[in-house]
């Protein structure tokens, strides 16, 4: 059986993670309407789910995997520059001990500098902007 499957999957594009973003929205789009129950909501977040569900067996089962693929980097591309700012909030979060982050006054630019420097001169590597800080 489990070869009938792989031979069956031979040219197809898979899953990937827009699929699985895709089919955990469904999901939760779909428990969301049994909350709702015979409403007109839910109704419509039944439809949504199920809609999503297909969506997800289709690209899975596709043949045309570069479009397939296309659509992959761009949800990335998107999903990564959603989630940078709080990339950012969690990197300073770690680095919070060892460097003090100051703005760049003119271009808003963040600088790293480590701390127990005491009063220093800062210059801005973007726009070469000079201004103090206490670190």
């Amino acid at each position: 059986m489990r070869d009938r499957f792989s031979r069956f999957m031979v040219g197809r594009h898979g899953n990937d993670q827009l699929n699985l973003f895709l089919l955990a929205v469904g999901a939760v789009l779909l428990i969301l309407s049994g909350l709702f129950g015979g409403s007109a909501v839910g109704t419509v977040l039944t439809v949504l789910g199920f809609a999503l569900l297909g969506l997800v067996y289709f690209r899975m089962f596709s043949r045309n995997t570069i479009r397939r693929q296309d659509e992959n980097s761009k949800y990335l591309r998107a999903r990564y520059k959603a989630l940078g700012k709080y990339r950012c909030i969690k990197e300073r979060w770690v680095q919070r001990k060892d460097y003090k982050f100051f703005t760049c006054p003119s271009c808003k630019a963040t600088l790293r500098v480590p701390r127990g420097q005491g009063s220093i001169n800062i210059v801005c590597r973007k726009c070469g902007n000079s201004f103090k800080g206490k670190t």
